[in-house]
């Protein structure tokens, strides 16, 4: 057995090594500045992949072609799944019933009824699931966010969150539906997971999806254009929407507050208009540093010590409903309540 494998630290599998942006790595190297989880082994179907993580761990690493032989050696305590996103559920629960804490690259899975079952699975085996969401610590949010807590806007009753432009989706997995679970599940899956952020204490009422497929890019099965029209609760409504097809761009944020709004497109920093004392007035909010190293420092202080888990299972399995709920009222046409809080 590895050295590796021996660690007293948290001894994490990485299920997927290869494919976009090297993510394996870059999981690795967040996880290294925690100085608790250890990356003992990788876990990837094609060979040239596994070769790649001996390169660039050497001969300590344990390699596995399989997910069940990993797990059947038992050396990890922590599975880290890097894989194209209709395999998520599946290898997931392959872990869970193997006793192995979870981390999930978003999105989480496809259906809020995997979702569901992952957690219940999670819950059974007394085992941690948690969702890379790590870009919730993105400087632009980190500095919306404090607007918004320190009062700057007021109550906040409307969001228009906006990502994309005039762009044919290139042929890889992300482009195909069956594998991406289509256009909303990749950078959707943040939108999504930020909007509900902003909100966090109110409840989904409705989701209106309309969505626009075969506008432009004939031979993509994932939707050309797409959109969700959220309510909450509280009467804030939020309009996300995502798109190849947008001659014209939109704001990344458009927020509407009742003693002021904020306007950001992506410069360095966002404008906020308010008044003081009653005069009208425009601020530059620069944005905060990044600090997308939170997400595993905080899974490790959960594991070791029992902190609280930042992005919990059920936040993630919301997401994946607004996605999908969006899907099923495009199809049907008239507003859906997901079945969720």
């Amino acid at each position: 057995m590895s050295p590796r494998a021996k660690s007293k630290n948290i001894r994490v599998g990485l299920v997927g090594y290869g494919g976009a942006f090297k993510m394996g790595q870059y999981h690795t190297n967040q996880m290294n500045q925690t100085g608790a989880l250890d990356v003992v082994a990788v876990c990837d179907i094609d060979p040239k992949c596994l070769r790649e993580a001996r390169q660039d761990f050497g001969k300590e690493i344990l390699t596995f072609p399989r997910l069940d032989k990993l797990l059947a050696a038992d050396v990890v305590d922590m599975c880290v799944l890097i894989t194209p996103h209709n395999t998520h559920a599946r290898l997931a629960m392959q872990c869970l019933n193997a006793g192995k804490h979870v981390v999930l690259e978003k999105p989480m899975c496809i259906t809020y009824n995997e979702a569901t079952k992952m957690i219940a699975a999670a819950q059974e085996h007394k085992v941690m699931l948690s969702v890379f969401h790590n870009r919730r610590w993105d400087g632009d949010y980190l500095a919306i966010k404090k607007c918004i807590a320190d009062g700057l806007l007021g109550d906040i009753f409307h969001i228009e969150a906006f990502f994309g432009g005039w762009s044919k989706p290139r042929k890889w997995w992300r482009a195909d539906k069956k594998i991406s679970g289509g256009a909303f599940y990749d950078w959707g899956a943040h939108y999504v997971d930020w909007v509900l952020g902003l909100v966090p204490d109110a409840r989904l009422e409705s989701v209106t999806g309309f969505f626009h497929q075969d506008v432009v890019w004939k031979n993509v099965t994932n939707e050309d254009q797409v959109q969700a029209l959220v309510r909450f609760d509280n009467g804030c409504v939020a309009d996300i929407q995502l798109s190849n097809v947008a001659f014209a761009k939109r704001p990344k944020w458009r927020i509407l507050g009742t003693k002021g709004a904020l306007e950001d497109w992506t410069g360095g920093s966002f404008t906020v208009y308010t008044q003081v004392k009653g005069y009208p007035a425009e601020m530059d909010v620069k944005y905060q540093e990044g600090q997308h190293a939170q997400y595993y420092q905080n899974i490790a202080a959960h594991l070791a010590r029992g902190a609280e888990l930042m992005v919990k299972p059920e936040q993630a399995a919301r997401v994946i409903a607004v996605i999908e709920y969006a899907e099923r009222s495009a199809k049907q046409g008239k507003s859906l309540k997901p079945p969720c809080p």
